[in-house]
């Protein structure tokens, strides 16, 4: 059969491509932006990629198309796929039907840390030789690719997105995949563009909620006040909970034994289950680690194997991935991009350098940030930072309130000036850490020449 997928660079449209891939089809594809790291990916894996959307790219009459949710109406490609009568899917609905029917489906949901939390439980699942599928939105190191069919293996762990399904199913996409095992990891406002408040949010979860059976496992941390208004709307299926004290009447928790929270005891019902020592910092990432931890137990992993497992877990690509060295200067990408998720990684990084200065460069591109929504708290989220340099191209400059500056950021208009500042500024035993959900304009090697 031939796929065509419009959309395909986008990492979940670009992990059903590789999954069609494997399953034997021939595999095309569209998009508007094609950049590394999804577009060196799937042309590894021998599929075509079309750049642009126009009525060209499906004059090899496929078979199927499967439609991304960056695509609508009025766009070249939809309205020819319409009028040409092609038989079309959205994305999640056709990993749920091809993939994912007759497995166990283990999902990660959650306004931050999906992408690293499902990646540390395929790996876990590997580890312990269960073989698992998997389609995760980045490129877990681990495996070097962001989706496995693992057809011989009855497991498949999948990041849940929120975000809607496609123009004509407006859904979010997670309602498609029918979990045994979930992972919810936080709740907070995100997707302006989709979502007009917290409350459409929460309704969209518990749409999730009610699709796992009652034998399944829902994990959550016990401290996120909008999981628990959510979790009253009514479950119907056995809970666990994470905390990172030992003192709470939480399932699973820690004791920390570094400042950085690069290493801790992992604690089950109070009985100490294996040590983790990684990377990794910041207490995010130790609520992931819980989060995997729980889940792989309820397929049967021994919580001391996943522990060992994880002391093995090299990371996400662009989660903060080191990218060089240069002359004393280190330098970080990250894909946070929501007050949150910066400032947990922030005072993350804080710890592990200690009073070495961190020079944090963030682009505010989500359709949440551009919309202002964040603008009275990114300031705070940056207060760890020595310097935080705000990327506001013209159009862009609501995206942060300047006038609540701790004194630490610059907003600046253009990625030369950004360049140029970094040259001027940075010097020996600096932290860079550039923080962006998108290419960041190629930011990254400009700098890096810069320094050298």
């Amino acid at each position: 059969m031939h796929i065509h997928i419009s959309g395909i660079c986008g990492t979940f449209m670009g992990g059903v491509a590789l999954l069609a891939k494997q399953m034997g089809h021939q595999v095309s594809g569209s998009d508007e932006n094609i950049y590394p790291p999804m577009s060196t990916q799937l042309e590894e894996n021998g599929i075509i990629l079309m750049k642009g959307y126009n009525s060209k790219n499906l004059e090899y009459k496929p078979d199927l198309v499967v439609i991304g949710n960056a695509l609508s109406r009025g766009n070249p490609e939809i309205e020819e796929i319409l009028n040409q009568g092609f038989p079309y899917i959205s994305g999640p609905q056709w990993l749920g039907e091809y993939c994912l029917k007759d497995r166990w489906v283990l999902a990660v949901a959650g306004t931050h840390g999906k992408t690293t939390s499902s990646s540390m439980l395929a790996w876990i699942l590997e580890y312990a030789d269960l073989n698992p599928g998997f389609l995760i939105g980045g490129i877990p190191l681990n495996f070097g690719l962001s989706a496995r069919l693992g057809e011989k293996s009855g497991y498949f762990v999948v990041e849940a997105d929120e975000y809607d399904t496609a123009f004509f199913d407006k859904r979010s996409k997670f309602v498609h995949y029918h979990p045994r095992t979930l992972v919810i990891n936080n709740l907070e406002y995100d997707h302006a563009d989709i979502f007009p408040d917290i409350e459409s949010i929460k309704r969209q979860f518990h749409h999730l909620l009610r699709t796992v059976p009652g034998n399944g496992l829902i994990i959550s941390p016990n401290n996120d006040i909008n999981l628990k208004a959510m979790f009253e709307m009514g479950s119907w299926t056995g809970m666990e909970y994470t905390d990172l004290d030992t003192d709470t009447s939480a399932d699973w928790s820690v004791k920390l034994n570094s400042a950085d929270c690069s290493s801790y005891d992992v604690y089950y019902k109070n009985v100490f289950s294996g040590t983790i020592g990684w990377e990794l910092t910041g207490e995010h990432n130790v609520y992931n680690a819980l989060s995997a931890i729980a889940a792989a137990k309820h397929v049967g992993v021994n919580p001391d194997t996943a522990t060992k497992a994880l002391n093995e877990f090299k990371n996400v690509k662009r989660r903060m991935e080191i990218r060089a060295v240069v002359n004393g200067i280190t330098i970080y990408e990250d894909f946070a991009h929501h007050p949150t998720a910066i400032e947990t990684t922030l005072k993350g990084l804080r710890a592990k350098v200690k009073t070495n200065r961190i020079i944090a460069i963030l682009e505010t591109r989500s359709n949440t940030m551009r919309s202002g929504y964040h603008a009275d708290t990114l300031p705070e989220a940056l207060k760890s930072a020595d310097i935080a340099i705000v990327y506001q191209p013209p159009g862009n400059e609501s995206s942060i309130n300047l006038e609540k500056n701790m004194g630490n950021i610059l907003s600046i208009n253009s990625i030369d000036a950004i360049v140029e500042t970094l040259k001027l500024e940075s010097k020996r035993g600096d932290t860079l850490i550039f923080m962006s959900n998108g290419s960041f304009s190629g930011i990254y090697d400009l700098v890096e020449a810069a320094l050298r």
